[in-house]
């Protein structure tokens, strides 16, 4: 197959990735904190790179669609824009799993809809999947592609959203919709060539692959990848390689709050991304105070390719709000269900809906239609509000409403009072069966420098405050029914808490104490 069938020339991350090339050559691209190694600009260009030959003997067309498993940041990166440039659908799936069952490469990649996986490891895998190891050049040519569920043969990701409150949703994300979103990240963040962002966030993630690569990659910028959060020697990582922004979570802000005595931050950090879960203000308080580096919080989803809304860069941040919509539009509506969704006025709490040149109008699976109106608006499952500014503040999902007896409460506004202790470091509240209610509230929380050995004296004295605190602040009916103080809060790789872990009664509980 020629390379002209292969890679088209109106590839969009094809022709960016070349005009880059052109004015930063031998500029450094990606940067791998770990080691001395580095990508540039030139080198991501390469029309002889091994992948692209391998893929080329394989035969491929535009429009294929390949899973990718890669454990090291910088080969991860150069592949995923390797393969998506050549016009290729492209799956990243987690490389922390074993894969050890030929099925479950087999089943995942029948969800999917993959016919084939490049992968930097040998996969164990049955017959409905063929692999290619990363650098190992072949002559075998895989069956004829599976036909695509979009009208865009450009290539680009298939991601699914992060299932915390549900089935995984599986979606394509093609490559004009994902520039359009790196492009309105980079505009937001004003980001230059002379940027340096860092990214501890897994690059099977939307968030990772838009706001770190692809907005570097529009920018012109160059981006550090770590192939997780070490807290360890951070500040003088980011230090040592002129980071001017950081891409990160919640958790990892908490993390780095407690800023050790023999620990400098650096003065040359623009601001820190806050994204993929709520920050509740008390911790974003403390982290600007303890760092003096500006916390830019966001709103965003798979479905969006990453950002809906941000905090501005210069100018007034509302606390508790995710900022303003940025490159979307975004309207709350008292969706009933039933009947057209009616506009709410401001500030007055509804359904969040979105749509825009980013935003998927279909998911890739039946089953979800009713998410789609037939102007293309799509329901988020967020409630929230917009006030008389246009700032967007969100109150929680919509499945994640405790119905106490009829008395509606939201889990965010609980959080938000626990997280102002100072010694807790993560809430999360979810909802217990009850005989009489329904349904009642339950708080957990994980307390700073607290593990399984601390002394129950130590965690009696924070969760008697946080006691006290939730019953001068709420009323009897709206109260958890006891704080429970765990080690370690579930999360996924983005930061997300796994509250099903804490329903089901997957964590240690180190302490409880009933709310009165």
């Amino acid at each position: 197959m020629s390379h002209e069938n292969t890679e088209q020339k109106e590839n969009p991350l094809r022709t960016l990735i070349h005009q880059q090339s052109l004015v930063r050559a031998s500029s450094p691209f990606l940067l791998f904190s770990r080691d001395d190694r580095t990508l540039a600009y030139e080198e991501l260009d390469a029309d002889e790179s091994p992948l692209r030959e391998s893929l080329r003997m394989w035969g491929v067309q535009r429009g294929d669609k390949f899973g990718l498993i890669a454990s090291d940041p910088i080969i991860s990166a150069q592949s995923l824009l390797t393969m998506m440039s050549m016009g290729l659908w492209v799956a990243p799936l987690d490389p922390t799993i074993t894969y050890s069952d030929p099925l479950e490469i087999d089943d995942r990649a029948k969800i999917i809809g993959l016919h084939a996986i490049v992968a930097d490891r040998e996969v164990p895998i049955g017959a409905e999947v063929s692999w290619l190891e990363i650098g190992e050049a072949t002559d075998w040519r895989p069956r004829a592609p599976q036909s695509i569920s979009t009208s865009d043969h450009l290539g680009g990701l298939i991601l699914a959203s992060s299932g915390t409150t549900g089935r995984p949703k599986i979606m394509e994300l093609s490559v004009n919709q994902l520039l359009e979103a790196a492009r309105s990240v980079a505009r937001h963040n004003e980001l230059t060539r002379s940027d340096r962002g860092f990214n501890p966030l897994p690059l099977w993630h939307v968030n990772a692959i838009v706001v770190g690569l692809l907005s570097s990659l529009v920018s012109g910028a160059s981006l550090v990848l770590d192939e997780r959060f070490h807290r360890t020697g951070f500040w003088s990582c980011v230090g040592h390689f002129d980071v001017t922004w950081i891409n990160a979570v919640p958790a990892i802000i908490a993390r780095l709050t407690d800023v050790d005595s023999d620990e400098t931050v650096p003065q040359g950090i623009r601001f820190i991304r806050s994204a993929s879960a709520p920050l509740a203000p008390a911790q974003r308080a403390r982290f600007e105070m303890a760092t003096g580096i500006t916390v830019l919080e966001s709103y965003g989803m798979t479905e969006a390719a990453s950002q809906i809304c941000a905090a501005p860069l210069d100018g007034p941040r509302k606390i508790g709000s995710v900022g303003r919509p940025i490159g979307v539009e975004l309207r709350i509506t008292a969706f009933d269900g039933g009947n057209s969704p009616a506009l709410v006025s401001s500030n007055v709490v509804g359904h969040i809906e979105i749509r825009g040149p980013s935003v998927i109008d279909h998911y890739a699976m039946t089953g979800y239609e009713d998410r789609f109106d037939k102007d293309k608006w799509l329901r988020t499952g967020d409630m929230g509000y917009i006030d008389e500014d246009g700032y967007v503040f969100l109150i929680g999902r919509t499945d994640d409403v405790i119905n106490r007896g009829g008395e509606k409460i939201m889990p965010r506004e609980l959080e938000e009072v626990a997280m102002k202790i100072d010694g807790v470091l993560s809430a999360a509240v979810i909802a217990r069966e009850h005989d009489v209610y329904g349904q009642v509230p339950d708080l957990f929380v994980q307390l700073r420098g607290v593990t399984s050995t601390t002394p129950l004296e130590q965690l009696a004295i924070v969760t008697k405050e946080l006691h006290d605190v939730l019953v001068n602040t709420f009323a009897r009916t709206r109260r958890p029914i006891s704080i429970n103080v765990i080690e370690t809060m579930p999360s996924n790789a983005t930061g997300k808490i796994q509250k099903r872990l804490l329903a089901n009664d997957g964590v240690n509980t180190l302490y409880q104490l009933s709310v009165s």
